[in-house]
């Protein structure tokens, strides 16, 4: 029953994906095209998966002012779980060879989020830098998954500098969100998936610091994560 939920629910997203195609191109390039997609895309799926997503420290997330959120990055169902928890005027960063999914690939395009390729570094650093630009410039929140790959509900990945280049250089604050480790375990015989919880912990504040300061700053904000996520899973 859990295998039918899980095609059910991806089966979904090209489905929601075309619908939000029209927003998108109403407004192309609005960055609340992504708070739009991302709810939909979420709720429908937890609700398809009968999953629970106890949420604290919501009150965390800064709603008036550019932020740079990280996040532990585990399964791709982390859209699922995370989907909703985007601020206003929040973009995303992905890989390039996104933009070609079927319908999913084009609204994260219209969404104005930031793709890189990461076969050309130079690229990618220069995406990085129009990014920090357009926190300051044009008032955006940044979701950055700074382990740049899936952990697999593992213990977390070292951290890539990107997100905290683009926070130092704008000076905008770090904002953490921690989700359970899970592995889409399933329940009962209605086959609901395990509930997974999420905590959003106060922002870092990151105005004075300079490029010298990241290296700590990144090993700061990863031994916070890592101690909340194995909080969340004793309980």
């Amino acid at each position: 029953m859990g295998v039918v939920r899980k095609f059910l629910a991806w089966l979904m997203v090209p489905v929601v994906c075309l619908l939000g195609l029209a927003v998108c191109l109403a407004r192309p390039f609005n960055p609340e095209n992504n708070r739009v997609l991302g709810r939909w895309l979420a709720r429908t799926g937890r609700l398809i998966l009968g999953l629970r997503r106890p949420l604290d420290g919501w009150q965390h997330m800064p709603h008036d002012r550019p932020t740079v959120i990280i996040a532990n990055h585990q399964h791709n169902d982390d859209l699922f779980v995370l989907g909703d928890l985007l601020p206003p005027r929040a973009v995303t960063v992905g890989k390039s060879a996104l933009v070609w999914a079927p319908f999913f690939g084009q609204v994260f395009w219209l969404g104005g989020n930031v793709l890189i390729n990461r076969a050309k570094s130079h690229k990618a650093v220069a995406a990085m830098q129009a990014t920090s630009e357009a926190i300051t410039r044009e008032h955006k929140s940044l979701w950055i998954f700074p382990e740049g790959t899936r952990n697999h509900g593992a213990e977390m990945g070292r951290f890539k500098k990107g997100a905290f280049h683009a926070a130092v250089a704008a000076g905008a604050p770090i904002t953490m969100v921690c989700a359970q480790s899970y592995q889409g375990r399933t329940e009962g015989v209605l086959g609901r998936y395990q509930s997974v919880a999420v905590r959003i912990l106060p922002p870092v504040e990151t105005t004075g610091l300079t490029n010298a300061d990241i290296p700590e700053l990144m090993e700061r904000c990863r031994r916070q994560m890592a101690e909340v996520i194995a909080e969340l899973a004793s309980h």
